[in-house]
């Protein structure tokens, strides 16, 4: 019998408009939590009750975190979880086998950059509908690149956030070196017990009138480690589970390029969203927010990135206040892991 060559959904294989089948997840308090867990985020507004009233008691239901009486609402980032890309469902949809999936040519197609859009909170008790579809492909410098549109809606048929994906297809300049000094850090993950006690953090600028330009943000420091890498990539709310990626498998990520495994691009932006939320309270982000992420060195495991930004800009819009913010995270070798540029919708 002879074995049936690939249809490999490769960089000329992909065509703006192709799309995936829909996905639905319902969001719990529990999964909240894990999300949170997963992206080391200790902050009890997505672990216990009481701790997050920004949206107490609006919408027609609610469900609470721990029991307690305030909502339980999910991390802004958490959209790439429960409206996750799933490039290789858009491959298959189309007849296609994702190069992730290959049998003969297999590689990555790793993060280049992301924006997300968000529209209104999404709380425990909604049920998210994800659509997916190719957005648009180009090429810059001999790279080559594929943009995906997410849409995540809730069971109202309202939009509650889109993000536009961008992956690498090809990339012109071969394997990135492995830092020879690598990172030392050995975190261990978070675990339930350990945010118990915690309290959330107050929003350095709870309104938009004590913003100014310059103004700086709450830092963060975040540190990878092997252990941290595979939990969020078992964190999984729709579509397949994946053992073997540039993420988790050393050997397979050598052969890629950036030479060696890295966390993932989702990753990042779930300690931006973390970063950005010792700042400013929930409604920024939910009510208009934006957040776009540009990965420029790889986050690797040992690494540790400090997390630190500025207001940039702040104008009034109508009752609302829209604050701009420019994040850098630079890791223990002073290179420029990630620059990102948010936009906050404030009240006055």
């Amino acid at each position: 019998m002879v074995e049936q060559k690939e249809r490999l959904w490769d960089f000329d294989a992909v065509q703006p408009g192709q799309a995936g089948q829909p996905t639905v997840v319902t969001i719990t308090a529990e999964n909240i939590a894990g999300y949170a867990l997963a992206a080391q985020n200790r902050d009890a507004r997505y672990h216990r009750g009481g701790a997050n009233a920004e949206y107490d008691g609006e919408g027609p239901r609610k469900e609470t975190c721990g029991g307690g009486r305030s909502e339980c609402l999910a991390m802004p980032s958490m959209v790439l979880s429960y409206a996750p890309l799933l490039r290789d469902d858009i491959a298959a949809n189309n007849g296609f086998t994702a190069l992730e999936e290959s049998r003969t040519a297999r590689r990555q197609t790793p993060f280049a950059k992301c924006e997300i859009r968000w529209s209104r909170p999404v709380r425990a008790g909604d049920t998210i509908t994800g659509n997916r579809r190719v957005l648009e492909k180009y090429q810059r410098r001999g790279n080559k690149f594929v943009t995906f549109r997410v849409e995540a809606v809730n069971q109202r048929g309202e939009l509650v956030a889109e993000y536009d994906y961008t992956c690498i297809f090809e990339y012109a300049q071969g394997q990135r070196e492995v830092p020879r000094d690598r990172g030392t850090a050995q975190p261990d993950p978070l675990d339930a017990g350990s945010v118990v006690a915690d309290a959330a953090t107050p929003p350095l600028f709870p309104t938009f009138d004590s913003t100014s330009v310059g103004g700086q943000l709450a830092t963060l420091d975040i540190s990878e480690s092997e252990a941290i890498i595979l939990r969020k990539n078992e964190f999984r709310l729709a579509g397949e589970y994946h053992a073997s990626n540039i993420h988790t498998d050393e050997e397979f990520a050598r052969r890629n390029i950036f030479g060696g495994a890295v966390n993932s691009g989702p990753a990042t932006m779930s300690y931006v969203d973390q970063m950005l939320a010792r700042s400013f309270p929930l409604r920024a982000f939910y009510n208009g927010g934006k957040l776009l992420m540009r990965a420029i060195t790889p986050f690797r495991s040992g690494d540790t990135v400090t997390f630190q930004g500025e207001v940039t800009s702040r104008r009034e819009e109508g009752r609302q206040g829209i604050v701009g913010c420019r994040v850098r995270g630079t890791n223990q070798r002073g290179d420029l892991v990630c620059l990102a540029d948010a936009v906050m919708v404030m009240p006055e």
